[in-house]
């Protein structure tokens, strides 16, 4: 007997610690490969990152410029004290140049710094009409700078003939005496037009969705009865949960583009986009919010009814103040799922990249942008990587102003 039992202690410590070692293996296994994303995301956009990359826009504007006949000359300007040690000055023109890198890992030409009263601070714009003053400014590629010599030739310098910053900067030095053309770029690959769209979509969609979801959660919980209809709506809420997004889309660009196209939009557009993610984030909100009241315990209801409030009254002075923390984590979702959306607003908004998004332009949240640049030609996989992490560092801060918020409500009502 006790030779039996004995085996079956070995028996059962034998099969708990195999369980054990599988448990602790499949989750080493997942810590490892969430580490190795988040390893490759960093390592690879980390360095893009910066006010620059949010606030710049994605698209590079090309200036054509020259320079003012009476400032179309050389003289001597020294160089900015805090320059730094890989910058290049032109001592004759006032103009500082540095080498970098652009998105395809191909050089080329920066300007750094520019002297108050550099030629290169008052030139004219060659592509408008009335050819406004502009300054050239940090940051902006140089394309093209064609100058004339002393033996009155015509040279070009910059990006264009594959130069480096200092070549470009002893040019201008040794070889210029007058400046024909310059043609700036700048450099592009910023994310602000999609920030604003994504903001958009998450404030719009939230301002429909809430109220009829936290509505139908209050029916389908405090009001309806308890039968196979209930159980039906039910069964389709959670069933539309399911539902591909790429489906909603269709739905989108099919029913509500009529209801945009009646506020003046010709195109697909942002508004219809929230309209869609609106619908999308019903479900979620729904039975988040449902969730969230049937935790409220049944004593508070009684108790409420006890001293004389009717229904309405304990439901939205009772029940509902005390299910808040439920409901901001069930808008914590909707406003997960809007940021991570791609496929349905492919269909409601387009593709391209606006850089100035309006409710009835075209536009690009976050997610699709990563799409836009990672199905071109040459993928872009430093700046996805870049837009990924601003992604996580939002979603993170949203977490935490979540659980910051339910702590405030979980001591007042508790």
């Amino acid at each position: 007997m006790n030779e039996t039992m004995r085996n079956q202690k070995n028996k059962r410590r034998y099969t708990d610690g195999i369980l054990n070692m599988l448990t602790y293996a499949s989750s080493a296994i997942c810590v490892l490969l969430l580490l190795s994303i988040f390893i490759f995301i960093f390592s690879k956009g980390s360095g893009m990152l910066g006010m620059k990359l949010l606030t710049g826009d994605y698209w590079a504007k090309n200036y054509m410029t020259s320079i003012q006949e009476k400032n179309n000359h050389p003289s001597t300007y020294k160089s900015p004290e805090d320059a730094s040690d890989d910058m290049y000055w032109s001592e004759r023109w006032g103009v500082g140049f540095v080498d970098a890198r652009n998105e395809n890992n191909e050089a080329i030409v920066l300007v750094e710094a520019i002297d108050d009263a550099s030629p290169f601070a008052h030139l004219k714009d060659e592509s408008r009409q009335n050819k406004p003053s502009i300054s050239a400014e940090s940051g902006y590629l140089l394309e093209n700078l064609s100058y004339q010599t002393t033996q009155g030739t015509t040279r070009l310098a910059g990006n264009i003939v594959s130069q480096d910053a200092k070549t470009v900067a002893r040019l201008l030095d040794q070889d210029a005496v007058s400046i024909n053309k310059i043609y700036f770029k700048t450099p592009g690959g910023g994310i602000r037009g999609s920030l604003l769209t994504t903001l958009y979509l998450i404030i719009i969609s939230l301002l429909i969705a809430l109220p009829l979801g936290i509505g139908a959660a209050i029916y389908l919980h405090e009001y309806a009865a308890k039968n196979k209809i209930t159980s039906g709506i039910r069964s389709a809420i959670e069933m539309l949960t399911g539902v591909p997004s790429i489906i909603f889309g269709l739905m989108g660009v099919a029913v509500l583009f009529p209801l945009t196209k009646l506020a003046g939009a010709d195109t697909t557009n942002v508004l219809l986009g929230s309209l869609t993610m609106a619908i999308i984030l019903l479900p979620i909100i729904i039975r988040s919010c449902e969730e969230a009241l049937a935790i409220v315990p049944q004593t508070l209801r009684d108790a409420s009814l006890s001293l004389g409030a009717n229904q309405s009254q304990t439901i939205f002075k009772i029940v509902l103040p005390c299910a808040v923390p439920g409901i901001l984590s069930g808008v914590l979702l909707s406003i997960g799922r809007v940021i991570g959306e791609s496929a349905a607003l492919i269909y409601t908004m387009g593709t391209y990249v606006n850089d100035s998004p309006t409710l009835l332009s075209q536009g690009t949240s976050l997610a699709v942008h990563i799409y836009n640049i990672m199905s071109s030609e040459q993928p872009n996989f430093e700046l996805a990587c870049a837009i990924s992490i601003v992604i996580l560092v939002f979603v993170f801060m949203l977490n935490l102003l979540v659980k910051l918020m339910s702590r405030r409500f979980n001591k007042a009502w508790y």
